[in-house]
């Protein structure tokens, strides 16, 4: 049905059967959601296991494989072409396994990335995942929510919504909730309706689904998009490079081992099917897809560690993070507001932390009535901060948690306050209705909302009796308005103060010891919110304008006083602040709140050591150049804009630096999107902010994003040890099959071979090899480059001087044995490279440490590969029928230990490589 904002609001809730003050049951809920399905779009649908398992047959190398395999059966060989087709489909397997688990990871870390949505069920207000709801749900729309499924409004207040996305409208609509009688408007011209996609960008409103998943307007484009192929990440991409510039090389190396081989008088039909061998055994074809396992294995990991990643290849780039740009609530602290101080002007309230048991007391609640009605001052200071509010709160006295909050932790604390001295905001938002409202905005750091004066008695219970001399003192204004903010952004817009339950003109005097008040309780790591207020008359309010209500609203204000709350620093956040150091990260603080506040977190947690800060203010003094000449020496940013968030981050960029960047509201979203890691909040970001994020925090915790760097390191040096072990590998056997025929030896190894060697030591041992975790100086070095070379810091070198090594050990052996006469001759090279990439993937595990101080059971997978490939290759060497195939010979017991002592040659010259950089290092910080 697409004509719903053409009914009226009764018709629109009986034609889908529920109420806009109860909502669906649970159980009508769950019965709606089979019908209609989860509210998602369908994304891109997930590649079949039949068609990975083709594509694991199409590559190709592997296509090439098996046409050297019909080749030789066709030319009867028939024993080499079973045996080429085996190994193609166990390499098949293997790949399609790891591919299968890969793209069913990064399916499930999707589902994850969706957003919540406040929704009314049996009465009840709860925060589900906007994916479970259905047609009838009654939801809460918010300022920085994505509106979770199509919807017709119920109630508006002051309601925009940017739909850009789904209309190519630049400007936000304003919404509103009544009937509109035109047929087959255009989206645009729906006032009535809030679209699946679109962003409230302000205001707030209560709406009923209409419309979920594919049947929404959003969803009906989503059709014509669901072709689109998933893009290969930036590692991915640089990795695919070098496999064709490797390809290019090892092909005019094969050709030049042909042309030998047939010098030799090999025959051509060995020689094409080496030269076949070779290529597949050289280039490391299998790099693309490692790296997709690394990257979604480790995403795994990050959600463990709640971390959230919502784009892929944000995972390798938390690896090269300089600098962590915290937001200071929820992030560095614990985000658990409590108020602790009441300060009317000169006279202080110190409240204790509660209990939830103290505030059901009726004892209690009478005693802080009377305390209220004794003290106006403190009535209106609470009443204020709990109408200029847009957290819910719901009070079921029956349940074991008689108060449910929901919203932003600095109001809910608010909330919470108010409760304690019997103010229910349930009563004082039903004797106080909300007529309009200025909502919260980083640039004005306040809040503003407008409220009409009960007059009737019906309207006004027992607990609110003491409103009579307010109405005095307003003049019988009929209207009220409340504003909350920072402290400093009230007094601008404030020209009277209320002392002693009077109103008098805000002076210098009153100015001073106002901020005064305000930044003891700052020094202290309180967060400080001003309260103030003003009549409204109707002739104001009938002239209000459309745009710029705070222009009208926010001015002449009464100030009331302050509310001081305590978020202190958690417990775990000095840590991850000295492991940042320690890593050649630099964490820093930026944060809306006072700037004494804000230094004072910043030196509890260790991030401010030299007490540097800049305010908002003082950046709008500097400029691009003047604030990037300043950002190397300044952690701490206090009183800061999404503006000045954004200039942050571009000086940092313009220095250099890889930034991490949190955020959590619509007007963070820029700097998000322009830090090479944005990370959202996930308890408290708007939806909006999680969309720009490239990861989201689940818990909001600053360790959170450390240990996500970490990780990002982890994956990253995994893939570089994958590298070097797979060529240096591949290097050996290349150096001696090209220098075999120089010295007049035949080919030492047999395409069979070759094979077997790259399914063992490039699948088994380096897939193993890739889930290694981290090393124990991973967070004591510097990040690395971006832009580095794969082949950087000693791998390109290691390749080259450790595959040399092993193809000249393998040449002695070969040289000796055939010289000698002795038929085991091959299958000692044989032997001695097989095991000799299983020392390797052993040493390569770590490149500092030696491979005789590493717990051999830190991963097992490795351990459990190397066994498995260590009894694979006796099987073909020992084992009469694999010895057919694979063209091998027994060898004896002193053959089998030469064999394998002369393997562990490249380990020790590794270690002895190891060793003497440690000393190095060890030296050089000796002589510092």
């Amino acid at each position: 049905m697409t004509n719903w904002y053409t009914l009226n609001l009764v018709d629109v809730l009986k034609q889908l059967n529920t109420d806009a003050t109860i909502g669906l049951s649970h159980k009508e809920a769950r019965q709606r959601q089979d019908i209609y399905g989860l509210n998602e779009l369908n994304d891109r649908p997930l590649e079949s296991p039949w068609k990975i398992l083709w594509e694991q047959f199409t590559a190709t190398v592997v296509v090439v494989l098996i046409v050297a395999a019909v080749i030789s059966a066709l030319l009867g060989e028939y024993k080499d072409a079973i045996a080429i087709f085996a190994i193609v489909v166990f390499n098949a397997i293997l790949g399609f396994r790891q591919e299968y688990q890969a793209e069913r990871a990064i399916a499930a870390l999707k589902k994850l990335a969706v957003p919540t949505v406040k929704v009314r069920r049996d009465g009840i207000l709860e925060q589900l995942s906007a994916r479970e709801l259905v047609p009838g749900d009654i939801v809460i729309l918010e300022s920085g929510n994505l509106v979770p499924a199509d919807c017709r409004l119920l109630e508006s207040s002051n309601l925009r919504t940017s739909e850009a996305s789904l209309t190519g409208e630049s400007e936000p609509i304003d919404k509103i909730s009544q009937q509109i009688a035109t047929a087959n408007l255009p989206l645009a011209e729906r006032q009535n309706m809030a679209y699946m996609g679109t962003v409230i960008s302000y205001g707030r409103a209560l709406a009923v689904v209409t419309e979920t998943g594919m049947k929404t307007e959003l969803g009906q484009i989503a059709k014509a998009i669901q072709g689109i192929e998933r893009e290969a990440t930036p590692l991915q991409q640089r990795l695919d490079q070098l496999g064709w510039i490797l390809a290019i090389a090892i092909l005019i190396l094969v050709l030049v081992i042909f042309g030998l081989g047939l010098l030799q008088g090999e025959s051509v039909r060995l020689m094409f099917l080496m030269a076949v061998s070779l290529a597949v055994a050289a280039i490391p074809e299998g790099l693309p897809a490692v790296v997709t396992i690394a990257l979604a294995l480790g995403a795994q990991r990050m959600l463990t560690q709640r971390a959230l990643i919502r784009k892929l290849p944000a995972v390798e780039t938390l690896g090269s993070v300089t600098t962590i740009c915290s937001d200071k609530t929820g992030t560095l602290t614990q985000n658990r507001m409590t108020v602790t101080h009441l300060d009317l002007i000169g006279h202080q309230i110190e409240l204790g932390m509660p209990e939830l048991e103290e505030l059901m007391m009726p004892s209690q609640k009478d005693e802080q009535s009377k305390l209220l009605k004794e003290e106006p001052a403190t009535a209106l200071l609470l009443t204020a901060a709990t109408l200029c509010n847009d957290a819910i709160a719901e009070f079921h006295l029956e349940q074991s948690n008689p108060i449910q909050v929901l919203g932003d932790p600095t109001e809910t604390a608010l909330i919470v306050a108010a409760t304690r001295f019997g103010l229910w905001k349930t009563d004082i938002d039903y004797a106080f209705e909300r007529i309009t409202e200025v909502p919260f905005d980083a640039e004005r750091k306040r809040m503003t909302t407008v409220h009409e004066l009960p007059t009737t008695t019906d309207k006004r219970p027992d607990d609110l009796s003491w409103l009579k001399p307010w109405e005095l003192l307003f003049n019988q204004a009929p209207y009220i308005a409340f504003t909350k903010g920072a402290v400093d952004s009230l007094l601008d817009i404030s020209t009277q103060v209320w002392f002693d339950d009077q109103i008098t003109r805000l002076n210098d005097s009153w100015y001073e010891k106002i901020s005064h008040a305000n930044n003891q309780l700052a020094e202290n790591g309180i967060r400080v919110l001003g309260i103030a207020v003003r009549p409204i008359e109707s002739h104001l309010l009938a002239t209000l304008p459309l745009e710029r209500h705070e222009d009208v609203l926010e001015k002449d204000l009464i100030f009331i006083g302050m509310i001081g709350m305590i978020d202190p620093p958690r417990p775990e956040v000095k840590q991850a602040v000295l492991t940042c150091q320690k890593a050649g990260i630099r964490p820093m603080m930026i944060t809306g709140d006072h700037p004494l506040t804000a230094r004072y977190i910043a030196s509890e947690v260790g991030i401010s050591t030299n007490g540097l800060m800049l305010t908002g203010q003082d950046m709008a003094k500097l400029s691009v150049s003047d604030l990037s000449e300043r950002v190397d020496e300044v952690s701490v940013y206090a009183r800061v804009s999404p503006q000045n968030k954004l200039d942050i981050v571009q000086a940092l960029q313009n220095r250099g630096h890889i930034v991490a960047m949190t955020g959590d509201g619509i007007n963070d979203a820029p700097a998000l999107k322009k830090a090479e890691i944005g990370v959202a909040m996930g308890l408290t970001g708007t939806d909006v902010a999680k969309e720009a994020a490239d990861m989201v925090l689940l818990d909001d915790n600053f360790a959170t994003i450390v240990a996500a760097t970490q990780e990002g390191r982890v994956i990253y040096d995994n893939v570089r040890k994958f590298i070097k072990y797979t060529l240096t590998g591949n290097c050996g056997e290349l150096w001696v099959i090209i220098l075999a025929p120089f010295l007049g030896m035949p080919l030492p190894l047999l395409p069979l071979q070759i094979l077997w060697i790259n399914l063992l030591a490039d699948g088994l041992l380096a897939l193993a090899l890739g889930v290694e975790p981290a090393e124990p100086n991973i967070m004591s070095r510097p990040p690395h480059n971006p832009q580095e070379s794969v082949f950087s810091r000693g791998v390109g070198r290691d390749i080259v001087w450790i595959g040399l090594l092993l193809g000249l050990v393998l040449l002695v052996v070969d040289y000796h044995y055939w010289f000698t006469g002795q038929a085991a001759w091959q299958t000692m090279v044989f032997s001695i490279l097989t095991f000799s990439r299983i020392g390797l993937a052993q040493s390569m595990r770590s490149e500092r440490e030696s491979i005789f101080t590493l717990n051999l059971l830190s991963n097992k997978p490795l351990l459990g590969a190397v066994v498995l490939t260590f009894l694979l290759q006796l099987a073909v060497v020992y084992v009469p029928l694999l010895q057919d195939i694979f063209n091998t010979t027994g060898l004896s017991l002193s053959d089998l230990g030469i064999s394998l002592a002369m393997s562990t040659i490249v380990i020790w010259a590794m270690e002895l490589d190891k060793g003497l950089r440690r000393y190095k290092k060890a030296k050089l910080n000796y002589e510092l």
